[in-house]
């Protein structure tokens, strides 16, 4: 578990998102998209009715928006995280996770090109998680 630090663009957008939507923000991690990480339950309003919150959010920003609801359990939180990748089955132990993908489409997507995908989700994981890796089987 890394300490987080924010810079003040960081801290701009999750003021920006928690003003229009009304909903608790985790994290925010900013790369090709900005990927919000909500707290549980807050999903719903965070999307707004027919995702009218990130629309306007994706609006003002000129940026793609994805949103994670957190979770305590890591295999959860992955799930969530991956989505709308199914993966079969994620599984932790001794700090490895593994996610067991259905066929090679699926785990071409979950990898990615360079493991650029891969290398995304070890990141964000090891942020709330005492995970040393996440591999993809």
């Amino acid at each position: 578990m890394a300490r987080i630090k924010y810079n003040s663009d960081v801290m701009k957008y999750i003021s920006l998102f928690e003003s229009v939507t009304r909903a608790k923000i985790r994290d925010c991690i900013v790369n090709e998209a900005i990927i919000f990480i909500v707290h549980e339950n807050e999903m719903g309003k965070a999307i707004g009715k027919q995702g009218s919150n990130i629309k306007k959010i994706e609006n003002i920003m000129k940026k793609k928006i994805k949103l994670v609801e957190f979770n305590n359990d890591v295999s959860q939180f992955i799930q969530n995280l991956i989505y709308p990748i199914k993966a079969k089955e994620v599984k932790e132990e001794n700090g490895i996770v593994t996610i067991y993908g259905s066929d090679t489409k699926t785990r071409g997507m979950l990898i990615g090109r360079d493991k650029h995908n891969l290398n995304s989700i070890n990141g964000i994981v090891k942020r709330y998680f005492g995970v040393t890796e996440v591999k993809v089987a």
